[in-house]
């Protein structure tokens, strides 16, 4: 084969097969080993993000133990989602709404992390009820050339993984 495009999900974020694709001389359709590494892991990409100055949802870097949650949480205002910093697929995500929540939440989402990612980092956001989430497909050519696709509405979600992707989003 000269191309593989991976498709969607963890072969398409996985440096280790992009490297070897590379290495087989077969080019992968997809981001480089580079850009996987800065937005493969979730609180990496929202530092990036942050540095460009967008309005952002109230969060934090990673947190070292359950006390730092709590202070960050109590700071930011409940309720709050838990994140792995590895998470996907719907895995690693856990809302809480008081400090109780909060503990057992932050203990099973890196238990989650590193069992299923092999990774326990944790953050926290500020949770927003009844919020859309909106995602625009962007397409690169590697060669500077890009485009904005379309949009699509992931609202439809079970255990906070996507069920429907409607497109374009009637939002």
């Amino acid at each position: 084969a000269d191309a593989i495009h991976p498709g969607y999900g963890f072969l398409s974020e996985n440096i280790e097969f992009v490297n070897a694709c590379e290495s087989a001389d077969i080019t992968f359709i997809g981001p480089t080993a580079e850009q996987i590494k800065a937005f493969g892991l979730k609180h990496s990409a929202r530092d990036l993000a942050n540095a460009c100055d967008p309005p952002l949802c109230p969060g934090t870097n990673l947190l070292p133990d359950v006390e730092s949650a709590k202070l960050a949480a109590n700071n930011i205002g409940y309720p709050v989602i838990i994140k792995s910093t590895a998470g996907g697929g719907g895995i690693g995500m856990q809302l809480a709404y008081d400090e109780g929540e909060l503990a057992s939440a932050f203990s099973s989402v890196k238990r989650l992390g590193e069992n299923n990612f092999k990774n326990a980092g944790v953050f926290l956001e500020k949770y927003i009820e009844k919020a859309r989430p909106i995602e625009v497909q962007i397409f690169g050519d590697g060669k500077g050339k890009v485009l904005a696709i379309g949009d699509r509405d992931c609202t439809i979600q079970r255990r906070n993984q996507k069920v429907i992707e409607e497109a374009p989003s009637p939002a």
